[in-house]
């Protein structure tokens, strides 16, 4: 196990140990249920990583599929850690906690964004309008500790063994002034500068592009370190996101994103056009329209 290695990771890990386990003792979990005088719920939802489960359930589960020893002493061991807090726990009203445990273990990441830039790549007062616009309904105390740990987050890409971040924004995502236009300015200048780290990689889709594989919407593909940890798919929606990890789901978006990133301008090219856009901003030029009363 890495260093970096959440406990939303070990719960997930530990979790695919045990039903591993039990399928090769031949054991169903409405017995283990009946054995643990639980539910069968209960043991479904740990073995895919729903639910923690304490160093005594995991130690009596494993009795029950005859796992003794070492091997027992090191997967009651990933209970126990797996039950730690991550740093994010005390933001957990505001926040996915599960994909924040994910991408804080995530060795790469590739994302297409089309309407906004990635928590990742955020500045704070473009974070803080995004937000406020997005969700009009929450508190001002609210807003700040979702950027607090939008923020917080960051520290992803500069830590001493940084995740690989590829990303292809929408030419939408640059196009509109979140914020007005000081605070988008400082925010492409912000995704620029980003680039410049060896492990960034930008694109811009341009709508030049017309029709492409990425209509359906924005999603992440992370990529973990471990063979034990397999890659999930994080496709978001308005009230949050949905995990997609079966192998066929995978597979169809990395070659939707391969499909992207092709059409997408080069990333040379794509980060000189958003430096120039900090400069020169789309908006400055395009001609204003009025809602209609």
């Amino acid at each position: 196990m890495t260093e970096r290695r959440s406990p939303t990771i070990r719960r997930r890990r530990l979790g695919a140990e045990l039903r591993r386990r039990r399928e090769t003792a031949g054991v169903t979990i409405e017995s283990v249920a009946e054995e643990l005088e639980c539910s069968a719920s209960k043991i479904s939802r740990i073995e895919t990583g729903h639910t923690s489960a304490t160093p005594r359930d995991v130690r009596d589960m494993l009795r029950i599929y005859g796992v003794v020893g070492a091997e027992s002493d090191e997967l009651v061991q990933i209970a126990r850690e797996a039950r730690q807090k991550g740093w994010w726990h005390p933001y957990s009203t505001v926040l996915t906690g599960a994909y924040v445990g994910m991408e804080a273990a995530a060795s790469s990441i590739r994302a297409y964004e089309q309407q906004v830039v990635p928590g990742l790549l955020q500045t704070g007062e473009y974070a803080k309008a995004m937000i406020r616009a997005a969700r009009p309904d929450i508190s001002a105390d609210e807003v700040d500790q979702r950027v607090r740990v939008r923020l917080g987050r960051q520290s992803l890409l500069s830590q001493d063994d940084p995740i690989d971040l590829w990303v292809v924004l929408d030419e939408a995502v640059v196009s509109r002034p979140v914020g007005g236009d000081a605070v988008m300015r400082a925010q492409l200048a912000r995704l620029a500068e980003a680039a410049e780290q060896p492990n960034v990689t930008l694109q811009i889709l341009p709508f030049e592009a017309g029709g492409h594989a990425g209509m359906d919407g924005t999603f992440t593909i992370l990529d973990f370190p471990e063979a034990g940890d397999p890659d999930v798919v994080y496709a978001e929606n308005a009230t949050g996101g949905l995990f997609l990890e079966k192998s066929e789901e995978l597979q169809k978006y990395i070659f939707i994103f391969d499909h992207i990133r092709t059409a997408a301008i080069p990333p040379e090219e794509s980060v000189a056009l958003i430096a120039k856009l900090a400069e020169e901003p789309l908006w400055k030029w395009r001609p204003k329209v009025s809602a209609s009363t």
